[in-house]
């Protein structure tokens, strides 16, 4: 069982907006600690202040400060340390972990095109695979499928989207969210997800109070923004005491899967 938990770092020079670099960095450096110090088993960093995002290929300026910040959570942590650059673009992501040493990427659009207040999004696995073979590094994929915040242009079944994120997107993991930022997946889905994926994470709107639900639907991980800031506030610092608080809701659940 793993539990991932969000760093949502401000927004980054170049966007709208922006924070110095420096205010970026402590922030980063001082929810990566405050995580850890909750028991989370890994941290993903994403560039959320970034809004309005880019559809896919951000500035220059973006990799550079998601360099930055990501390298300086890696030497502030001793758990794997992942990458999301918002909105689409997992090349620049497995660039970032090449330079920095973090280990996977979260991929919003992977094995179908998703409709979104960005455009289109057009799925990328083979451009995410063939830049981390050129590179050479050792880097995980956690694929999203059905992500928030969009709506899918084709009507294939859920556990076919799933099925194709990893064996033929070769995905290491795949994501179930809700609708929206903060907003829970529907069982039901993740169970579905779960017959036919080994590695199934819930991505949205995680409680103490439904995470035995997506335990006993198959869930094998979590992860956990929102839930873990203070007042459960996607913007505001993460709240360690939160943080411990679902974590040790989700070790010491011990459910039955559904059949």
């Amino acid at each position: 069982m793993e539990v991932v938990g969000v760093v949502h770092l401000p927004p980054l020079p170049g966007s709208p907006r922006a924070k110095s670099i420096e205010e970026v960095v402590e922030r980063a450096r001082r929810d990566a600690a405050r995580l850890e110090d909750g028991g989370v088993d890994a941290v993903l960093v994403e560039n959320f202040g970034d809004a309005p995002y880019y559809p896919d290929d951000v500035p220059k300026i973006t990799v550079a400060c998601m360099t930055r910040a990501v390298a300086e959570v890696v030497d502030t942590v001793s758990v794997p340390v992942g990458v999301n650059v918002l909105r689409n673009d997992g090349v620049a992501a497995v660039d970032v972990c090449a330079a920095t040493g973090a280990s996977f990427i979260r991929v919003n659009a992977y094995v179908e095109a998703v409709a979104t207040d960005q455009g289109v999004l057009q799925p990328i696995a083979h451009m995410v695979w063939r830049e981390i073979d050129r590179l050479g590094v050792n880097v995980e994929v956690y694929a999203d499928i059905r992500v928030k915040h969009g709506r899918p242009l084709d009507d294939r079944p859920v556990e076919e989207v799933a099925r194709d994120a990893v064996e033929r997107g070769l995905a290491d993991a795949v994501i179930v969210t809700g609708s929206a930022t903060g907003s829970p997946p529907r069982p039901e889905e993740v169970r579905k997800v779960s017959r036919v994926v080994d590695r199934v994470l819930v991505g949205s709107g995680v409680t103490p109070e439904n995470a035995h639900v997506f335990l006993r639907a198959g869930a094998t991980g979590f992860i956990v923004g929102t839930y873990f800031k203070k007042n459960g506030i996607t913007e505001n610092p993460v709240d360690v005491d939160r943080v411990r608080e679902l974590v040790r809701s989700i070790r010491r659940s011990g459910v039955e899967r559904w059949p």
